[in-house]
């Protein structure tokens, strides 16, 4: 049995396509078949349905997934700790997050990071939800930086990872403001005022989402406008396109400063967390000593 087999075999259970997990694994359409047969052929019975699409696994495959998973990360794990050892990436922390999250409250504690790191570099990757996840779960980072909200699931082991609370941030309906410091625009209004709001498939979508869905003192809104950019939506704001519920760490300089105002109640406005994850096996010097100034700040 070859390890490039496993890897294949939960590319395949991720993707459910063999077209899709082929291309992932940098293989031919058929070269990935024989490969998932030649491991059928070692675990001596059927792991996928064929002729299912999307593909489904058997019973047998279910099992074999779990087992897989845990050996890939365990030996990338493994790896990595022993390229830390050797000094390889022993200065260079990693961290998955959301764009919005990068500029926003990672941005002021990279500030704060600044003496731990010395001289030390930080990459930061950013990427949806799932694929921060996914990063974190196959050790391709040291730290996963993401929204937490009841509205949002995410499935993570926690028998091998851990979490601090890094910040508190709230969603936060805002206008353009006009030359007395008022909304153009307000959830007041007695017509629908014009909302922009995230694209599908956003965390921040989905906390909006699930606010409007179940506040039942949201007045009718007009949308006009969906992005799956913060930073563009705060930009529409400026320019008086509508109302947006951006990050208050995003928008609080703009309204201080008389640009932008807040264009609802105090109930309008969505609470979060942002939460830090970890793997719980040890890390190189730098991440650890990274995580000690974030359980201490």
């Amino acid at each position: 049995m070859q390890i490039k087999w496993l890897e294949d075999f939960v590319a395949l259970a991720e993707t459910a396509n063999f077209s899709r997990a082929a291309e992932i694994r940098h293989v031919t359409h058929p070269a990935f078949g024989r490969r998932i047969r030649a491991l059928e052929a070692w675990a001596g019975t059927p792991l996928v349905e064929r002729g299912r699409s999307p593909v489904q696994l058997t019973s047998a495959g279910s099992l074999l997934l779990e087992t897989a998973s845990q050996t890939i990360r365990g030996l990338e794990g493994s790896r990595i700790e022993m390229l830390g050892e050797a000094g390889r990436q022993a200065r260079t922390v990693t961290i998955a997050t959301g764009r919005t999250l990068a500029r926003t409250v990672l941005a002021d504690w990279l500030v704060r990071l600044q003496p731990v790191l010395g001289d030390g570099r930080v990459r930061v990757a950013t990427r949806a939800l799932l694929d921060t996840v996914q990063m974190l779960e196959r050790n391709e980072c040291d730290f996963m930086l993401v929204v937490h909200h009841a509205a949002l699931t995410m499935r993570l082991d926690g028998r091998q990872f851990a979490h601090l609370t890094l910040a508190s941030d709230r969603l936060v309906p805002v206008a353009r403001a006009n030359a007395r410091g008022e909304p153009i625009h307000s959830l007041a209004d007695p017509v629908p005022p014009p909302v922009m709001t995230y694209g599908p498939g956003l965390a921040l979508s989905r906390l909006l989402e699930d606010h409007l869905s179940h506040n039942p003192a949201m007045p009718a809104l007009s949308r006009r406008i969906e992005c799956d950019s913060a930073d563009a939506l705060a930009e529409y704001v400026l320019k008086g396109l509508g109302i947006a519920w951006l990050p208050w760490s995003m928008v609080q300089s703009d309204c201080q400063a008389g640009r932008m105002a807040v264009a609802g109640e105090r109930n309008a406005a969505v609470g979060f967390e942002v939460r830090l994850y970890r793997p719980k096996r040890r890390m190189h010097a730098l991440a650890e000593a990274v995580w000690r100034s974030a359980v201490r700040r």
